[in-house]
């Protein structure tokens, strides 16, 4: 079992940043994707971007442009830098680990983009 302990979450105005952080507990495979998912009301769970170890990158096509996914080895975390952002990016964000036969989440953070 894996841990995912996500934060960075909170309440912004449109057009402005928050970057979120996600942590793993422990290391179980080499090889591992970690990705960003997020809901929003009424809505279902949507990819916003992922990582592969190799360092390929997705984005949904709603954030291309706008968010960058970035992750560390050795402190075996990942990150969500969310810029210029709208009030359509309201929603719970969640974390994501997929290493072998773990598919691992965070508890969900929330965040707000007022207009």
């Amino acid at each position: 079992q894996v841990q995912l302990a996500e934060s960075g979450g909170g309440l912004v105005q449109a057009g402005g940043s928050l970057r979120l952080s996600c942590t793993a507990s422990r290391y179980v495979f080499d090889i591992y994707t970690w990705g960003w998912y997020r809901q929003a009301p009424g809505k279902e769970r949507e990819m916003v971007a992922n990582v592969t170890i190799g360092g390929h990158r997705n984005y949904g096509d709603a954030v291309k442009g706008r968010f960058t996914i970035d992750y560390d080895n050795l402190r075996n975390t990942a990150w969500l830098q969310m810029n210029n952002l709208r009030p359509e990016d309201t929603a719970v964000y969640y974390c994501n680990k997929r290493e072998g036969p773990f598919n691992s989440w965070g508890q969900g953070t929330q965040v707000t983009v007022s207009s």
